[in-house]
């Protein structure tokens, strides 16, 4: 009868770390824990580092909305005018702007004047999207009023006009000059309505970090603003930011209530809310499709140990006659493979954690090997590939990891505890 040992006993693990070691005759074992340790390395690495990728591309995103625009949007429900038109303006902003402040949660509130135009500087144009908007108001977008991305001096924004970076790059501008904004409902006259044309120094570019944002967005003061579009007196609509954006949805109500029932409400999740969502497929289908990979790595444990119960046939009958019970079998076999995941898991971690923590330079080089065309922003709405570690993210690659490694590798090792010592013997 098989004495019984305690699990895990040391002569236990001394038996797998020789079965482990390489040896000329069985070069195909150790040829299968190679590719065995390689693949999971691989799988792991590309698991933290497509999860880290996710995680920055979201919360990179997400901040460049929260950072640059509205959290809640308030328009107007609109009036028939006399002329049968639809008037939306807001008369009494600066009234609704004070009542929408002191609901809890609410951090600032600012009038805001937009319109569509036409800009010009020599012999270039571009289409951009004008917001008029009080000074003390501008400086408090945190991606706009951001001095480390900024230039010019955004103290002098009541005597000219801001504009994004990729405004600035497509018309050849820079602090100082002039630009020509031109509108096609302008002054009025006794022959119909003909272009206005004014002209505004660019006192300050900013970057938000966004490439639509930079490139079709520009500030002019509320006041000229209401002028260039004839909109005297009034405020096309609010522009509001809460504390905690996550639950803005819960704050509409009451948002609602303090401007009044003609208010209609337009928050960021909504205006966001497809590509949010499709964020979210994409990352539940990729943690899906790498866990496969995960998986396709471990199962090569299994053939690694296939071939060493196979060839390890004799030791093992001997072993069994020795008074080695069927438990401290499966468990020499059960260390052989789960050392391999154990140890591929390692390796897969650090050249993950590492990936993400330089992947600046790494990209810049990819970046560079591609002739500067590997990341367009114009496609996807950012600069450049962030990546964002997080513990959360290492510890579900690591549980998955040494999760399918432990239990794949229980077949074989069952397979070998179960061996008859007598059939073992008599095949050698």
């Amino acid at each position: 009868m098989a004495s019984k040992t305690t699990p895990f006993a040391p002569f236990e693990w001394m038996i797998a770390w020789r079965y482990l070691r390489a040896r000329r005759a069985e070069g195909g074992v150790s040829t299968m824990t190679w590719i065995s340790l390689i693949g999971i390395t691989l799988a792991v690495f590309a698991l933290i580092a497509t999860l880290a990728v996710r995680t920055g591309f979201r919360a990179e995103f997400v901040d460049t909305i929260l950072g640059a625009n509205a959290h809640v949007t308030l328009y107007n429900m609109g009036e028939v005018t006399e002329a049968g038109r639809i008037d939306r303006t807001i008369s009494d902003y600066e009234a609704m702007a004070e009542r929408v402040s002191a609901v809890a949660g609410v951090t600032r509130v600012a009038p805001l004047v937009r319109g569509q135009v036409m800009a010009n500087l020599r012999q270039s144009n571009a289409g951009i999207e004008i917001y008029g908007i009080a000074s003390a108001d501008l400086a408090t977008i945190p991606r706009v009023a951001n001095p480390e991305t900024g230039r010019g001096d955004i103290t002098r924004f009541d005597q000219g006009i801001a504009i994004g970076s990729g405004v600035a790059r497509e018309l050849g501008a820079g602090v100082g000059d002039k630009i020509k904004i031109i509108s096609p409902n302008g002054v009025k006259t006794a022959f119909g309505t003909s272009p206005r044309v004014n002209a505004y120094e660019v006192v300050y570019v900013f970057t938000a970090g966004r490439y639509d944002i930079d490139r079709t967005r520009a500030y002019l003061p509320l006041a000229e603003a209401q002028s260039f579009f004839n909109k005297e007196g009034v405020a096309t609509e609010l522009e509001i930011m809460v504390e905690n954006p996550d639950a803005v949805s819960r704050m509409v109500p009451d948002i609602v209530i303090a401007a009044g029932d003609r208010a209609l409400p337009w928050t960021w999740k909504e205006a966001s809310g497809g590509f949010l969502r499709a964020l979210e497929v994409e990352d539940n289908v990729m943690f899906v499709i790498l866990s496969i990979l995960v998986l396709i790595a471990a199962m090569n444990i299994v053939s690694g140990l296939i071939m060493l119960v196979k060839n390890k046939g004799r030791d093992i009958g001997i072993l069994r006659t020795m008074g080695l019970s069927e438990g401290s079998i499966l468990r020499i076999f059960f260390i052989c493979g789960s050392f391999t995941g154990l140890i591929g898991t390692a390796m897969g971690v650090a050249l993950g954690c590492l990936f993400a923590l330089y992947i600046d330079p790494i990209f810049s080089f990819v970046n560079a090997l591609g002739q500067g065309g590997v990341w367009d922003p114009s496609i996807r709405g950012i600069y450049r590939l962030p990546a964002q570690l997080q513990l959360s993210d290492v510890l579900s690659a690591i549980a998955l990891s040494l999760g399918l490694s432990f239990t794949v590798t229980i077949f074989p090792a069952r397979k070998a505890a179960r061996m008859n010592p007598v059939e073992a013997l008599r095949h050698e």
